[in-house]
């Protein structure tokens, strides 16, 4: 008998992997897991030999995150504004054949995104090189990894000495007050109003 408000056990330890009565049981093994390891890292390895000596990712913004919990955070985002291309006077199509992304769906929402990926892709265009068709490329070497990554490094934190001025300064009692000094402040202007009608 079962004790308790607990779950009523129904597990099923009589699995047949092989031919039952009922047919072939929907057991799904992964013996190939270590071939189609090889076969994607093959994949990988022709598709970088097709494209070389042009690097494996494509050029991408910094977009800031949704919501506003991560609104704060940077990352790399799908592709470049199609204002943000015209800045550098490029064409998408253009852009495409030349390693970096576009995304017509995005658009800019404050300028200093939008100088940022300009400045970005002034850098990569300065230092981008386009081999013609039928030049010889065999003294370029291939580009492997994330294209100009986010520059994650924390600055040194800088040490103060703390003076007696600092130390006179009673930041709670400064805050306390100004939120005082706005809590009437619509008061006082009021009282100043009727003044000078009187």
């Amino acid at each position: 008998m079962v004790k308790h408000n607990n779950i009523i056990p129904n597990i099923h330890c009589h699995k047949k992997y092989c031919e039952s009565s009922r047919g072939p049981l929907k057991v799904k093994l992964a013996l190939n897991q270590a071939s189609r390891k090889k076969s994607r890292r093959l994949a990988r390895a022709k598709k970088a030999a097709a494209l070389a000596p042009a690097p494996l990712q494509k050029l991408r913004p910094i977009v800031h995150c949704q919501t506003q919990k991560y609104s704060a955070k940077t990352r790399l985002g799908k592709g470049f504004t199609l204002e943000e291309l015209k800045a550098v006077k490029l064409s998408p199509k253009y852009a495409r054949t030349i390693g970096i992304a576009v995304d017509h769906r995005r658009t800019n929402k404050s300028n200093e995104s939008l100088e940022l990926n300009v400045e970005r892709l002034k850098t990569y265009l300065a230092n981008l090189v386009v081999i013609k068709k039928g030049e010889d490329a065999s003294g370029y070497s291939q580009f492997k990894g994330t294209i100009q990554p986010i520059d994650r490094s924390k600055p040194a934190i800088e040490m103060q000495e703390v003076t007696a001025e600092l130390k006179e300064f009673k930041a709670f009692t400064t805050m306390r007050v100004a939120r005082q000094e706005t809590k009437v402040a619509g008061y006082r202007i009021a009282v100043e109003n009727r003044k000078k009608k009187d």
